[in-house]
């Protein structure tokens, strides 16, 4: 079993982040090496291109985001975690699946039509071709399984299709398939300060997130002032319809907790958030201070982490190359 999935780095990590992606990751890792099987996590710095990006402010976050991962448990010594731009066969065997994509897949991807909008003439090439970039970021690994949420099911569609019509193309049989790998499902975070809008660290209002890097006080802070109503707690999920924020909160409670939102309401039926809030500002600092520690000891070494990617570099370009001359080879590209 032979696991890949990447993330685009991004500054100020927040819960969100932590428990809609890292989380699942790093419990993802410890299955998939429990049964003797492999995890390639990436830094997806190539997909970030697709819009503009400041350079320092690209390679700060590519470093940022590596040291969110292994503070919060992810382990090079049990995956390989690098940088996608380390490892030039990505790009490489994306330009040779160019030749085997079609412009009516790509056309139909629901991503491209909501990211460029009415402004299609204006997006970059690269927003309309990342899909055929993560189709080569699977397949040069040969991966087996491809970690997928709902809005990503129809790219890993893609590159079953693109492995199959290449396979056929050229008489071999060099890409497997990749199956979905259907994990816990990721926790829905909605701001803290309106329960309709995902958490966002593009909000103009710090205090609809809570940041990894925020200290104990001012996760306790932004969670008392979570927007919440004046109705008690119900004892069962249909209590919460309608009540935006209150769901947002008992979600993040059960999420952090490892446990099921209908026993996060039996235990607190009844109880308004003058009770709530304090348990679950308890449960974060529990359950993110010590990552923030962890991080920002990890963040004092830029240079080490740097290492450490670049490490994991050199693994997956061991992976990657013999995978990028055999799909060369059957292509008729051996000179």
């Amino acid at each position: 079993m032979r696991v890949v999935s990447g993330i685009q780095p991004t500054g100020n990590l927040h819960l969100g982040n932590y428990l809609g992606a890292i989380k699942q990751w790093v419990a993802m890792q410890d299955q998939v090496a429990s049964g003797g099987g492999q995890s390639l996590f990436f830094l997806a710095d190539l997909h970030a291109l697709t819009v503009h990006q400041e350079p320092a402010a690209l390679a700060n976050a590519t470093i940022e985001m590596a040291a969110a991962l292994m503070a919060a448990g992810i382990d090079p010594a049990k995956s390989i975690l690098f940088n996608q731009a380390r490892v030039p066969a990505h790009s490489e065997l994306c330009w040779l699946l160019g030749g085997t994509a079609r412009m009516g897949w790509l056309n139909k991807m629901t991503q491209w039509k909501d990211k460029a909008g009415k402004n299609s003439e204006g997006a970059s090439v690269g927003l309309f071709t990342y899909p055929v970039l993560q189709a080569a970021d699977v397949l040069v690994y040969k991966a087996t399984h491809v970690p997928v949420g709902e809005d990503q099911k129809q790219h890993l569609e893609l590159a079953r299709n693109i492995a199959t019509k290449f396979n056929t193309d050229f008489a071999v049989e060099l890409f497997p398939l990749p199956e979905p790998m259907i994990g816990s499902a990721a926790p829905r975070v909605m701001s803290l300060r309106d329960g309709s809008a995902k958490m966002s660290k593009s909000d103009p209002s710090d205090a609809s997130r809570v940041n990894l890097i925020d200290s104990d006080d001012v996760i306790a802070q932004k969670c008392r002032k979570a927007r919440t109503d004046a109705e008690p707690l119900p004892g069962e999920m249909a209590g919460l319809e309608g009540r935006a924020e209150a769901k947002n909160l008992v979600t993040i409670y059960a999420a952090l907790a490892g446990r099921a939102p209908t026993d996060v309401l039996g235990e607190f039926a009844g109880q308004g958030f003058g009770q709530f809030k304090p348990a679950l500002a308890d449960l974060m600092i529990a359950t993110l201070g010590p990552i923030r520690d962890r991080m920002t000891a990890l963040l004092s070494d830029r240079a080490a982490i740097g290492a450490a990617l670049a490490e994991g570099a050199a693994r997956a370009n061991a992976l990657a190359a013999p995978t990028l001359r055999e799909a060369q080879d059957a292509m008729g590209l051996q000179v």
